[in-house]
């Protein structure tokens, strides 16, 4: 009974073994290169730290008004920031949601730059300069709804929301596709998700995302973004070695103007920053996607002093 004893222990041992090796085995073959896959994105994360955030007082540029600045440097990984609170706070993107429109017509083969003309359905509308037949470029200078009205609804909900979600940006929710939430206008060639409706983001994700998409970190084409950087450029803003590139937004409603804004980035020698310059709704008279404008152009001009 001893040897027996013993030469039955000893092939349950050898059978355990083998038992946690296959298993092993099993567990390797299953899901390949898992381990290394669920720690290199930790180690990346461990290896960048949190970009640092700096308060500025730049109420001076503001003149009394409700508003907020975000200025980003990837290079510096820091933020600069005016009114944290509203920098934060999620509102309608307005016409500078034509920064991404145009970017995701120009990545689905939607808006062609040599082929971009659209026909004027002959309406008349409120801002002359929409009616008649718009290129790619004319219209977005223009701000022209219309024309990005018709790219949109052609770029799809499902390729829309795809896109968005890839980009992060702000709520992603195009649930309003139609706009009817806008209480400003109920024209359907004027109006959409993107108009003081379903869609949200604040003045720090703008940002965000514009780094985003001029870092080549959302891995659109080249030949995409370069088109979008080039229809963004602010001709008359050369001077200084410095180049700014933008689009204005502006939203209402019941007639009173809710949201202000401008964003883009700006450019010098090989230095790039992130910025979006918002205002919200006041007493004053002066808010307006130009004022805004003209705030962002001011912060950016000392921010190279």
């Amino acid at each position: 009974m001893g040897k027996t004893g013993r030469l039955y222990r000893i092939c349950v041992f050898v059978f355990i073994v083998a038992a946690l090796l296959l298993a092993g085995c099993g567990r390797e073959n299953a899901h390949p290169g898992n381990e290394a896959a669920e720690n290199l994105p930790k180690q990346e994360a461990a290896a960048q730290p949190e970009p640092a955030i700096e308060e500025k007082d730049w109420s001076h540029y503001f003149e009394g008004l409700n508003g907020a600045a975000v200025f980003y440097e990837a290079a510096e990984n820091r933020y600069w920031v005016y009114n944290q609170e509203l920098a934060d706070a999620r509102r309608s993107p307005c016409s500078t949601f034509k920064i991404v429109s145009s970017l995701i017509a120009l990545e689905n083969g939607i808006i062609k730059p040599g082929q971009s003309v659209r026909e004027w359905s002959g309406e008349i509308f409120w801002n002359a300069e929409w009616n008649r037949d718009l290129d790619f470029s004319d219209a977005f200078h223009a701000s022209c709804v219309w024309y990005f009205r018709e790219a949109i609804d052609e770029i799809g909900k499902e390729t829309m929301q795809k896109e968005l979600d890839r980009l992060r940006y702000g709520n992603c929710d195009i649930s309003d596709w139609e706009g009817r939430l806008n209480t400003n206008n109920q024209n359907p060639a004027l109006t959409g998700f993107w108009i003081e409706s379903s869609l949200l983001i604040s003045p720090k994700e703008q940002a965000d995302v514009i780094e985003r998409i001029f870092s080549g970190e959302t891995g659109y084409a080249e030949e995409s973004v370069n088109q979008l950087r080039q229809v963004m450029l602010l001709s008359e803003q050369r001077e200084a070695g410095i180049s700014i590139y933008g689009k204005t937004g502006m939203g209402k409603a019941q007639g009173i103007v809710v949201d202000a804004w401008f964003a883009g980035f700006a450019e010098q020698d090989e230095k790039r920053v992130s910025f979006c310059v918002y205002l919200g709704e006041t007493d004053s008279q002066n808010v307006s996607s130009m004022k805004a404008k003209e705030i962002a152009i001011k912060i950016i001009s000392g921010y190279w002093d």
